[in-house]
């Protein structure tokens, strides 16, 4: 197995992508820290995996429960060789006008803040045994931008160079940092980036992947796999694109 003997922490994995990731991780040998929001979503997907996981309810955006869930990883399986910062959040598809200021704010806490404080928890941890992996998910996004999302654009621009810098400075201490640049997928935010879930607006959104469809969260745990494997082992910095060819 890909992962045998390995820890991982993954964030937003009560659905979508993240839930992709955290089967896909145990089913390889990983034992894994299903972190989310959404507790009972956690506890569901946990339950389901069994005794290789473990249920923690986390605020990506506040320091104490993120340190909780880095916690949980060390005082549950002994330790932390795989972070993955999934957890994610949007505003609805419309003028960059009409966002709340408190939206906006949310944003760059739950997709930008939450990789510094991740950082600030689990860099010691995986230094102290000798290296890690960490993931980031940003998106196609911070690569070629859809209109109407401007805010959700730039917070996975940042993610995108905070990946290539982190890579940089953590390489001395054997961490490879990589990110995931999906395009958009069956998720709990696919509504909000199209504006309206109606059968024209997925066509419009299906019409600029060549391949022909959203993502899946197979196709997201997959590529996640190859990064957090030793298969990856002279992968870092890298913004892997998961696209359907969308950023082409």
């Amino acid at each position: 197995m890909r992962l045998d003997g390995k820890v991982a922490v993954i964030t937003g994995a009560a659905s979508g992508f993240g839930e992709g990731m955290a089967r896909r991780f145990a089913a390889e040998g990983a034992r894994v820290v299903v972190a989310d929001l959404n507790g009972e979503g956690a506890a569901r997907v946990a339950g389901e995996i069994g005794a290789a996981a473990v249920a923690v309810t986390a605020d990506v955006a506040r320091r104490a429960d993120v340190e909780a869930m880095i916690g949980a990883a060390t005082d549950r399986f002994g330790g932390l060789d795989i972070l993955v910062n999934n957890a994610g959040y949007t505003h609805r598809n419309g003028s960059m006008l009409g966002v709340p200021e408190e939206v906006f704010d949310r944003i760059f806490d739950v997709n930008v803040k939450s990789i510094y404080l991740a950082a600030l928890a689990a860099v010691p941890v995986m230094a102290a045994k000798g290296g890690g992996v960490i993931i980031n998910t940003a998106s196609t996004a911070g690569l070629r931008p859809r209109p109407g999302l401007t805010w959700y654009n730039a917070s996975k621009g940042a993610v995108i160079t905070m990946t290539k810098s982190m890579a940089v400075e953590l390489a001395p201490q054997k961490i490879r940092v990589n990110c995931l640049c999906p395009v958009a997928g069956e998720t709990g935010m696919l509504a909000d980036f199209m504006g309206a879930d109606t059968p024209e607006m997925r066509a419009k959104f299906v019409a600029s992947v060549p391949l022909g469809r959203l993502s899946r969260p197979d196709d997201i745990a997959n590529a996640a796999l190859y990064l957090a494997s030793d298969e990856a082992a002279f992968v870092t910095g890298v913004a892997l694109e998961v696209d359907g060819g969308r950023c082409i």
